[in-house]
């Protein structure tokens, strides 16, 4: 088992930064890829990034890539997301998870957090 618990959510206005950590614990952190995800309301839950388990390879959404930046330190056993000139349509909770694969499939990933809110202001 491996749990998950994200941070750094909250309200920002357009433009701004935030970012989000996910911190783990129970199995090695570092046998894992992790991913963000997020979910609007009313939407289904849609892949952001992921970073492989030593952290030598990432991806990205298309939507994100240029703004986001997935990382991860593992002596941390946490994985961070950096949003810089987040928009109002990127209003979600977003989600880390980890999985045994590298890849941007939801049905790939074993374990979840909880969430944490991100609401992107005019």
């Amino acid at each position: 088992q491996v749990q998950l618990v994200e941070s750094g959510g909250g309200l920002v206005q357009a433009g701004d930064s935030l970012r989000l950590s996910c911190a783990a614990s129970g199995r090695t952190f570092s046998n894992y890829a992790m991913g963000w995800f997020r979910q609007a309301p009313g939407k289904e839950r849609e892949f952001v990034a992921t970073i492989t388990g030593s952290g030598g390879n990432t991806a990205y959404a298309d939507s994100v890539k240029g703004r986001f930046t997935i990382s991860r330190a593992n002596a941390k056993n946490t994985v961070y997301l950096q949003m810089n000139s987040l928009k109002p349509e990127e209003t979600a909770v977003y989600y880390c998870a980890a999985s045994r694969f590298f890849g941007r499939a939801v049905n790939l990933y074993d374990y979840w957090g909880q969430g944490t809110q991100v609401t992107v202001s005019l």
